[in-house]
């Protein structure tokens, strides 16, 4: 089985790719080649590399003529970079999934039996307030912001693609990932692992937002299984409503506190600094809550059920010991 992962340089695509290398997908082994415009300085054994960018259209078509039969399309510039960077956002958030999937349509046109899966990372952004306590599968999409607007785009396009039979698409509404390790990032979520990951590391970290912000998040862990779930699904199942919002755990700051309390002590928790960041603040109070996300728990998807969950899976997945 050939698999292509673009954005495979990520924290995600290169988890997803080290889970794929090891276990295979659907029971299958696979050809793995992963794209992206940087890599980490380790490679992953079994693995192919392609440096480059996702806006080159060559590349998307070369990539195409490989004929991958599942694609993870993970590449995408953060939410905080693509607010700020109008034209930014759109030249890579959208427009090399238009490009993409015409790329793949070329293909299915010359070679009919060629439909490969394609699974893409939405988000959780493509939704706006005002919002019910709970959103269900059937809350309306508004994106209030352009990030949110470029991925509710992407998943129109991919349902229209498989419609027509070029792709057998799937888009998969990831809640916030944490705790991410590594390096805090330009996204402005960023924060939600920062307060976890570097007190865990003994840094101080910066909380931009009220301790009274609820948001919906899932692990790492639970990302990498959510993907390879979604790649091996049968879509039939979906019954042509083919973007889905993905279990996660709902809390706010304060009880993230509270977590990281109970499982390192309060010193760990003094190294959390307010700092109120009212650009940050803005994009957040526009972001939902909490999920009611039926169709996908009744399809098979799995994330964890409390925040300690979400700590341990990082002390267990990333942090090699608690100094």
């Amino acid at each position: 089985m050939r698999t292509l992962i673009l954005g495979g340089g990520g924290m995600v695509g290169q988890k997803l790719a080290r889970h794929i290398v090891a276990n295979g997908l659907n029971g299958q082994q696979v050809d793995i080649t992963l794209h992206d415009i940087a890599f980490p300085p380790d490679p992953i054994a079994g693995a192919t590399q392609i440096n480059g960018s996702i806006a080159d259209v060559g590349t998307l078509e070369a990539l195409a003529k490989t004929k991958p039969d599942v694609i993870f399309h993970l590449a995408s510039i953060v939410s905080g970079e693509a607010e700020a960077d109008f034209a930014k956002g759109w030249a890579i958030n959208m427009h090399p999934t238009w490009a993409l999937l015409e790329a793949l349509r070329a293909e299915h046109e010359a070679d009919p039996s060629y439909r490969p899966r394609i699974v893409f990372t939405s988000s959780i952004a493509v939704f706006g307030g005002p919002y019910p306590d709970k959103i269900s599968d059937d809350f309306l999409s508004a994106p209030q912001t352009s990030y949110g607007a470029q991925k509710s785009i992407c998943e129109t396009l991919i349902s229209d693609f498989s419609r027509k039979g070029f792709i057998d698409g799937i888009s998969i509404r990831l809640p916030t990932i944490c705790v991410r390790p590594g390096k805090p990032n330009a996204a402005a979520s960023s924060f939600f692992s920062g307060i976890i990951r570097e007190p865990l590391n003994r840094q101080e970290a910066i909380l931009p937002v009220a301790d009274t912000t609820r948001h919906w998040h899932a692990s790492p862990r639970s990302a990498t299984g959510f993907l390879t779930h979604a790649a091996t699904l049968d879509t039939d199942l979906l019954q042509n409503r083919r973007a889905l919002n993905l279990p996660g755990v709902s809390c706010t700051v304060a009880e993230q506190i509270e977590a990281l309390r109970d499982i390192a002590g309060n010193d760990m928790v003094k190294l959390i600094k307010p700092q109120p960041d009212p650009v940050i603040q803005k994009i957040v109070e526009g972001w939902p809550r909490n999920f009611a996300p039926e169709r996908a728990l009744a399809l098979g998807f799995k994330a964890e059920s409390s925040f300690k969950e979400i700590i341990q899976v990082y002390l267990d997945d990333d942090l090699k010991r608690l100094t």
